[in-house]
């Protein structure tokens, strides 16, 4: 469960066409668009809390988590900035036929994949432990009462 590649291994990266490749890569800015929203949601989740917090303990936990979802935002923006950039990449090859052997972009295409898988596995481990704090502060500090 450690690898959270969409592609199969093997020869896939220098065997698929351009056609497949694409898509691929359009499948990635739909994830990572989805993961933008996501941390925009365990952002909105830590403010929301935040505000109640006494307990200077839960306030350092609260302020270190936040510290991570500021950086896997971050991570995401410049992910998907970068596959935008390839997908524009996608139309100049389309054009010129003589790029479409090119193993330097097949090469990017396959860094840029891992890059986006070790992505998404930080971004849930994140998301994980948001949820484990926010349970954990709104337990220890007894929000639900005041929430209700």
């Amino acid at each position: 469960m450690n690898e959270f590649r969409q592609r199969p291994r093997g020869t896939f990266i220098n065997t698929a066409n351009w056609e497949e490749l694409y898509i691929l890569s359009k499948h990635w800015k739909s994830d990572l668009l989805f993961y933008k929203e996501d941390s925009n949601f365990l952002h909105r989740l830590i403010k929301k809390y935040f505000i109640w917090l006494t307990k200077s303990k839960n306030i350092e936990m609260v302020r270190k988590i936040e510290i991570k979802v500021n950086k896997i935002n971050k991570e995401c923006e410049t992910l998907l900035n970068r596959v935008n950039e390839h997908i524009k990449l996608f139309e100049t090859i389309e054009k010129d036929q003589e790029l479409k052997d090119d193993t330097i972009f097949r090469r990017e295409h396959e860094r840029l994949e891992d890059e986006i898988s070790k992505f998404v596995k930080e971004f849930r481990e994140n998301r994980k432990e948001v949820f484990k704090i926010t349970e954990y502060v709104v337990d220890s500090e007894q929000l639900v009462s005041i929430l209700e």
